[in-house]
């Protein structure tokens, strides 16, 4: 355990003395924290930190209590105030944190959820709708495939009447069939149908084309078919890891595909 004393992360300890870990100890802000080797977040919020009478340049970024350990304090602050995008931006930095520290998904999906509604609140969609994306991309790794769908269907409504992001609906409504795909054939292909009336330039697109070639191969039972067509389609855009994934799920619904141990080679 920690003892009371300098914060070993800090680059300037020997000029900067305080007291580490504060948090639990009724330590006021002001005194050195470092998180996860030195991870360090700060709150942004001025007129509620008091600052130390030390100049040193590592205060000005390792002397707030970190967002992840007082759950809510930032936002809360912020939201009293109407400062929902700043409320934004702290539930994304949580969330990232969740990501690639503490590898807890669920919080993560929590956070950006958070986040896309105080963007929404300030009318600022298009940051919104990139914490969304989020949200369906880990929902559908968890196999939360309805969730997934409902956010990529959401997305995909919201630009497709976009002049500047109409390009993207494709790829959500791709998405969002995929995960219908996951579940069941049927809904694939009603789903499918729901997208080319939704959004007529769908019907044209080469990931609508595979769609239907997986479908058309995924009743015929054939793996092989299946397979040359993602093959066909990777050749000209290669495939991301997400989508990857969500594939080869697919493909080991296939009766006969290996018990499930199938590939997309």
């Amino acid at each position: 355990m920690h003892q009371r004393g300098v914060c070993p992360e800090c680059p300037h300890r020997h000029c900067c003395p305080g007291t580490w870990p504060p948090w639990g100890w009724g330590v006021a802000p002001g005194a050195p924290v470092c998180v996860n080797s030195g991870l360090c977040l700060q709150l942004q919020e001025t007129h509620f930190v008091r600052r130390p009478s030390s100049t040193c340049s590592c205060r000005a970024n390792t002397t707030r209590p970190p967002a992840l350990w007082m759950p809510g304090t930032p936002t809360r602050r912020q939201t009293r105030k109407g400062r929902f995008t700043i409320a934004a931006k702290h539930h994304i930095t949580i969330a990232e944190i969740y990501e690639t520290e503490l590898v807890d998904i669920e919080k993560a999906i929590a956070h950006y959820e958070q986040s896309a509604d105080y963007y929404k609140g300030e009318e600022s969609n298009s940051s919104a709708n990139k914490c969304l994306l989020k949200v369906a991309a880990y929902a559908a790794q968890l196999e939360q495939y309805q969730k997934a769908i409902e956010v990529y269907e959401q997305v995909g409504a919201s630009t497709m009447d976009n002049p500047l992001l109409k390009y993207s609906a494709k790829d959500y409504f791709f998405k969002a069939a995929l995960c219908h795909f996951i579940v069941d054939e049927l809904n694939a292909k009603l789903a499918l149908e729901k997208y080319e009336e939704m959004f007529p330039a769908f019907t044209d697109s080469r990931e609508c084309k595979l769609l239907k070639k997986l479908l058309e191969a995924h009743e015929e039972q054939n793996s092989e078919a299946y397979t040359e067509a993602v093959k066909e389609f990777d050749s000209i855009s290669r495939l991301d890891q997400w989508l990857t994934t969500m594939l080869l799920r697919i493909k080991k619904s296939i009766p006969g595909d290996g018990d499930g141990d199938g590939d997309l080679k």
